[in-house]
């Protein structure tokens, strides 16, 4: 490392308490934004210039800025080894899943490292791995698209496949993109092709051009400098609230002598912003890299033709605001960590799933090992991940089941009475998640143990006792009280099953099975489905013994 570099950070780490590694994290985050602006400004034409300056910075901020000699090797060996991959196998069907693993193995690796290392101040290349293995993997199932036939793939698959093999120098441009290097957000190489060729910003044929969106001089893409500076500015709010509450609200705390003096509500209080402030650092962290994505032009997602607004969300990776004031457990992981969330869907969950079927147990479970794999090995992210598939189960019946008292049956417009059980819903999901998500802070089993017995396990018994109730005959009094409320509305019950027809007050939030965050949506039926799934097994291996049997027997006969 240039030592001229390094000293600030040491001179205000010490004055401010900080690790020097986190300043220059933060640093690099705002030092990304004039040079997003400068890489705006490279010519339209020159692609290639784009690239290597992209490319330039990027190395700048591994090697100069953090030392990451080590890390550089690191993304060079995930990349390089990918694209043999891809261009080597391209024609088998084992290929995507070849670079899966490959990708997998070797992060695996580094968060092995990075937990016997043991110091969470510092930042090593995992971070930046973790955004490569999803850029990469879809890269590998996008190149696996390209030779499939059109009339085999979703729109998704057309829309993202690679046809031909990028250039080397594309390619890099593509894992370098100094902008969400470190931390994301991840995307898509068609989506970084159309932007390095601007056909990301072409205006469709039905927008008034009265309505296109200004340009300066005869750049194609639009100005993106007010969206960009909104972000840094609410980024810097969040880091400087993290910075704030972090003196008073950090993991250790829950685990400090002082805690268990608390009275129970104190340490619920305590639980539940030792959860914001950890969260109000990814808040800034995502939120300042997505404006600097935007200023560079790649957050464009398109134009409303009819108001000519444009909208720059591509790379949303977190809604603050929708995780704060989520009042179900499908809204509050689904606005947490928004590209893990769509990498896991389309390149997971529907990849392991045979042409032609529905995803089922088997890509739930695979779905859920792989984000478990992916962020690591500590066993608090292993206790985290469970306990929420058994709270996202019983959040779903409980929904189901409860939310349509406080619906009128008719209209299935809210009663008076619905403000109070929003209320109730938003209360119980954020004590439960900031529950839930403390092994995820604390990392060490023992330790994730003793934070939750601190506070009797509440939510464990709450699940339990839920999943007690919806498995008695007390689940069966609320159905007929719900029949009978229906009933007296004139709403249909369906006769044949004996349950209430699905309406939006009966369902769920989403009636999808698809996990999010690998978190499966129903865990009972996850549980029941795989039961089936091995009596299947069992049934058919069965038959092919009786099978191989008689032709024995026939054998001998003749």
């Amino acid at each position: 490392m240039i030592p001229f570099i390094n000293a600030p950070f040491v001179w205000l780490a010490d004055k401010i308490g900080a690790g020097p590694d986190e300043l220059k994290l933060v640093f690099s985050f705002l030092l990304s934004y004039p040079l997003a602006g400068l890489l705006k400004r490279v010519p339209d034409a020159r692609p290639e210039f784009k690239n290597l300056f992209s490319i330039s910075i990027s190395l700048f901020y591994l090697v100069g800025l953090f030392d990451l000699w080590d890390g550089l090797r690191t993304i060079l060996i995930s990349a390089i080894g990918t694209y043999a991959i891809a261009k080597y196998l391209r024609g088998s069907p084992y290929m995507p899943w070849v670079g899966f693993v490959f990708l997998m193995g070797h992060m695996s690796v580094n968060h092995i490292a990075r937990q016997q290392a043991n110091s969470p101040r510092s930042v090593d290349i995992t971070g930046a791995q973790m955004v490569a293995v999803m850029k990469l993997s879809a890269f590998c199932w996008n190149v696996a698209d390209g030779v499939l036939p059109e009339t085999d793939l979703s729109d998704f698959q057309k829309d993202r496949r690679l046809v031909e093999l990028p250039s080397l120098l594309n390619y890099a441009g593509y894992v370098f993109f100094f902008p969400s290097m470190l931390i994301g957000p991840a995307f898509d190489f068609v989506e970084y092709r159309r932007w390095l060729d601007t056909t990301m910003f072409e205006v469709p044929a039905n927008v008034d051009p009265s309505k296109k969106p200004p340009t300066r001089r005869k750049r194609k893409i639009p100005r993106s400098g007010t969206p960009a500076m909104k972000k840094l500015a609410l980024g810097l709010i969040w880091t400087f609230s993290f910075l704030k509450l972090s003196a008073h609200y950090y993991p250790e705390v829950l685990l400090e002598d002082k805690f268990v003096t608390y009275g129970f509500l104190h340490r619920l209080v305590v639980l539940h912003m030792v959860g914001f402030t950890a969260r109000c650092k990814y808040y800034g962290v995502w939120t300042m890299t997505e404006g600097a994505c935007i200023l560079a032009g790649l957050g464009f997602k398109g134009v409303d033709p009819k108001t000519g607004k444009v909208s720059w969300e591509r790379l949303r990776n977190i809604d603050p605001w929708e995780v704060e004031f989520a009042q179900n457990t499908r809204g509050y992981l689904g606005a947490w960590n928004i590209n893990t969330n769509q990498w896991l869907r389309n390149y997971v969950y529907l990849r392991v799933t045979p042409r032609g079927k529905k995803p089922g147990f088997r890509a739930s479970l695979a779905t859920f090992t792989t984000s478990a794999f992916w962020h690591g090995f500590y066993p608090g992210y292993y206790l985290s991940f469970v306990l929420a598939s058994f709270i996202q189960t019983v959040a779903k019946k409980l929904r189901r089941f409860f939310r349509p008292f406080f619906l009128d049956p008719k209209t299935q417009q809210p009663l008076p009475s619905k403000k109070l059980y929003d209320f109730a819903s938003w209360i119980t999901t954020q004590l439960t998640f900031s529950y839930a998500a403390a092994p995820f802070l604390i990392l060490s089993f023992s330790g994730s143990v003793t934070v939750w017995a601190r506070v009797y396990f509440y939510a464990v018994v709450g699940t339990l006792v839920l999943m007690g109730f919806f498995a008695s005959p007390g689940v069966k009094v609320v159905k007929k009280a719900l029949e009978q409320r229906n009933a007296k509305a004139g709403v249909v019950t369906d006769k044949k099953s004996g349950d209430l027809k699905r309406t939006a007050s009966t369902d769920s939030l989403s009636s999808s099975r698809e996990p999010v965050m690998g978190i499966s949506a129903d865990m009972e039926e996850e549980l029941d489905e795989m039961v089936r799934e091995v009596k299947r097994e069992v049934e058919v291996r069965r038959a092919r013994s009786r099978e191989n049997s008689l032709v024995k027997d026939m054998k001998k006969a003749m």
